[in-house]
């Protein structure tokens, strides 16, 4: 199994599918990658060779963030606009929606569940 940024990625699937399951790395960012590595993106994991892998290995380490900084530095940015206490900062904090959608009727993925109602005696 083929460990590249800290993922043990599939060895049964295409190599452009495999490296889709890094962390910020999506459909678009694996053909690039391996468009500049210059491997056949139709490839299975397990056929690639290690020095296939470490070429790709060092083109994610150069020119991508992934994994962990991405995680870290989307936690940052998000802190960061609760620190300044703007309105998507607030709606973080609230637990809301932060890009405007209504919140009259759905948001519940975003809000929890509902809390119901207590009948009196």
């Amino acid at each position: 199994m083929a460990r590249i940024s800290g993922v043990n990625i599939p060895t049964d699937k295409k190599i452009w599918v495999s490296l889709t399951y890094i962390f910020g790395i999506g459909k678009k960012v694996s053909y690039d990658i391996l468009a500049k590595t210059k491997i056949d993106s139709e490839a299975r994991t397990k056929d690639l060779s290690e020095e296939e892998v470490s070429k790709i290995r060092k083109c994610i380490d150069a020119d991508y963030t992934v994994e962990g900084d991405l995680r870290r530095e989307r936690s940052l940015n998000i802190k960061r606009l609760m620190d300044l206490g703007c309105y998507r900062g607030l709606r973080h904090r609230k637990g809301l929606p932060v890009r405007g959608q209504s919140t009259h009727t759905n948001a519940r993925t975003h809000k929890g569940r509902r809390a119901g109602v207590v009948k009196r005696k």
